[in-house]
């Protein structure tokens, strides 16, 4: 499975993006995976169709934990490639090392179902 993501965010109170792509190779096509899914540890922002966070409200707020998080998700043998995106919430630093984290769980997950998948034999009788 080839993965590429990128993060961008816009200058001042606007909430960052994160844009992924995910994208089978032909022998894991093969196997006739279906969707591998899992929850990420990357925050789901309140509001989060709102684009922006002003300073001491959502998760600027003094105290914030997050209480939902994204869900990362790989295509089935059926799908094409596909684009997602994602907000992230508005931090001071944008440091977002749990993207990379979670990345690396959806792809555990994905080896996980392509071992099983591949365990099963084929026969001919």
């Amino acid at each position: 499975m080839r993965i590429e993501w990128k993060i961008t965010k816009k200058r001042g109170n606007l909430r960052p993006v994160l844009s992924y792509c995910a994208q089978l190779e032909d022998h894991e096509r093969a196997l006739a995976l279906p969707v591998v899914s899992i929850v990420s540890t990357i925050p789901r922002p309140e509001e989060e169709r709102q684009d922006y966070c002003y300073p001491g409200q959502l998760e600027r707020s003094p105290g914030y934990t997050p209480e939902t998080f994204h869900t990362l998700e790989a295509p089935s043998h059926k799908g094409h490639a596909w684009t997602r995106t994602l907000v992230l919430p508005w931090r001071e630093d944008n440091s977002y090392p749990e993207v990379d984290a979670s990345f690396a769980m959806l792809r555990r997950a994905m080896e996980d179902a392509l071992e099983k998948a591949y365990g099963s034999e084929p026969m001919q009788l």
